[in-house]
């Protein structure tokens, strides 16, 4: 039986292959934590669409040349991250929280 690592990492060489992306460099730690980090100060369906919405950022900004896929990737999940902090803090700060 194969652990939950060895899925993902399969489940990912699968998905890279099927976009023709196999020169493509992921940290799945980094992408859950992402999630995690979302799912914990949104809500957590905030997960998947922070993901989501992050990869789709940094492929439009690796693809039109600003920066280079790691950099890219790194950059868009640090907004996400920063956003989904500064949307925590401002929830702990409301009124009746």
């Amino acid at each position: 039986m194969k652990s939950q690592d060895e899925t993902l990492e399969e489940w990912c060489r699968s998905l890279l292959q099927a976009y023709e992306l196999e020169d493509v460099q992921l940290d799945v730690n980094a992408i859950l934590a992402l999630a995690g980090v979302a799912a914990h100060a949104v809500v957590r369906p905030a997960a998947p669409l922070t993901t989501f919405i992050a990869g789709f950022a940094a492929g439009l900004a690796s693809g039109s040349g600003q920066a280079t896929d790691a950099a890219s990737m790194a950059a868009a999940m640090d907004v996400a991250r920063a956003l989904a902090s500064e949307y925590d803090a401002e929830a702990a700060g409301a009124p009746g929280e």
